[in-house]
């Protein structure tokens, strides 16, 4: 007998899949490409990123809050725990220690104090990043199978 999802449980893995898309095109892709444009000195480089990643942040607000709604919708409700997890956690430590930290260097760089080259919340914010592409990339296409390893997490 074949179990048919609920909308919510259809709709999940390509909300995953997108955001995954969206962060390593944000965060991997548009943003290092911007400091090898040689006509872009570092503080417009800087402040660009500043306000890039400002928006980022939003956006993934936005899509942390219609992901609880999924859940809520979601006949899955460990499935969708365990999908949430990871975005949640990395979004949560980047809005409130890794953004405004590095906006704060941005801000001093920009008022004339000198750049001490990469900071090591630069190396932390990548990691973080990159275990939330990951987490997202692997849950959502987990996701896409109704069968395998998932199956249980129902």
């Amino acid at each position: 007998m074949t179990r048919t999802r609920a909308p919510a449980d259809r709709l999940l893995p390509g909300l995953l899949l997108f955001w995954a898309g969206l962060s390593a095109g944000v965060a991997f892709l548009a943003t290092p490409v911007k400091f090898l444009a040689p006509s872009l000195s570092l503080p417009v480089a800087l402040d660009v990123g500043r306000h890039t990643f400002r928006a980022y942040n939003a956006t993934e607000i936005v899509l942390l809050a219609f992901a609880l709604v999924v859940g809520v919708l979601s006949a899955s409700k460990i499935r969708w725990y365990l999908a949430f997890v990871i975005p949640a956690l990395a979004v949560g430590l980047q809005t409130l220690w890794l953004l405004p930290e590095l906006d704060r260097r941005v801000v001093s760089i920009l008022g004339g104090a000198a750049d001490a080259g990469t900071s090591p919340l630069h190396a932390a914010f990548i990691g973080v990043e990159a275990m939330k592409v990951a987490g997202l990339l692997g849950v959502g296409l987990c996701l896409l199978r109704p069968s395998g390893a998932w199956t249980r997490w129902r």
